[in-house]
């Protein structure tokens, strides 16, 4: 390893892969997870710390917002796109910014994520406050988007916090709560979409779901402010109402029907029979 390169920069242990065969090449990724368990491990204590924070902003009206460049910009727009229909929540609640627009989520714009003025920028749309928190999603810990955003909103008052999977990176002293997940040497050096991105998936996942069950938005472990907005999701919310309630199949998906909500199909029904 050149231990003058961060981790997700150093070469892994297993070289030549194009020697490998297949069931080498999955079994020799399938291996390398390992350090991202224990990565999420170490940044538990952290992410504990920032979504307490987080959960005290948002029961005052706060948002969150996500920034990053890439596959960690990526990441945090995936996971703001997921809240709404999973937790029932306005899609103005957990928002995902990545450098270069919604157009660089398929195609990567060349330099946007070289600009440190961009990040703030693509927030004033939002008009942020100090309710508000900013997360910053960095494999790199270098990223200038990701940093200046991060910098430029803390000046401003709002909570800030970050993503890496490198040690004593600029993102992590820009922000106010660090999750520093150290993955170590990608399997493809420096393709951070791998062991760096699943990581990140992992605490961008644990982020809004722990925040979301703070805020009320999960029953039991039941997801009931979902919008049942297909077949499945109608199938699924008809479940739940019949395991809250002991309804059958008919009625539970009547009352889903007229309510359109989980939450006050369940609620009618314990109203009616108390009634």
């Amino acid at each position: 390893m050149n231990f003058d390169l961060p981790p997700t920069e150093q070469t892994g242990p297993i070289r030549d892969l194009e020697t490998l065969s297949i069931a080498e090449l999955t079994a020799g990724m399938q291996s390398s997870l390992t350090a991202v368990e224990q990565a999420v491990t170490t940044a538990l204590p952290a992410a504990n710390a920032l979504i307490e924070a987080l959960v005290q902003r948002m029961k005052q009206g706060g948002r969150l917002f996500y920034i990053g460049a890439g596959t960690s910009g990526r990441l945090g727009v995936i996971d703001a796109s997921e809240c709404p229909p999973t937790f029932g929540i306005d899609p103005g609640v957990v928002i995902g910014l990545i450098a270069g627009g919604d157009g660089a989520l398929r195609i990567a714009v060349e330099g946007a994520e070289d600009n440190s003025e961009g990040a703030w920028s693509d927030l004033q749309a939002f008009q942020p406050n100090t309710m508000d928190t900013v997360i910053g999603i960095a494999a790199s810990g270098r990223t200038p988007y990701v940093i200046g955003g991060l910098q430029q909103a803390r000046d401003a008052g709002l909570l800030t916090g970050c993503i890496t999977c490198n040690p004593d990176t600029e993102v992590e002293r820009a922000a106010e709560y660090a999750l520093v997940a150290v993955t170590g040497p990608e399997f493809i050096t420096g393709s951070t979409r791998l062991n760096a991105g699943t990581a990140t998936k992992l605490l961008l996942n644990m982020i809004t779901t722990a925040t979301m069950i703070q805020l009320g938005h999960v029953r039991g472990s039941q997801m009931v402010d979902m919008r049942p907005s297909n077949k499945k999701l109608m199938e699924r919310g008809v479940r739940m109402i019949i395991e809250a309630t002991g309804l059958d199949a008919d009625r539970a998906s009547s009352l889903l029907s007229s309510t359109g909500s989980v939450r006050a199909a369940i609620d009618q029904a314990k109203g009616d029979a108390r009634a």
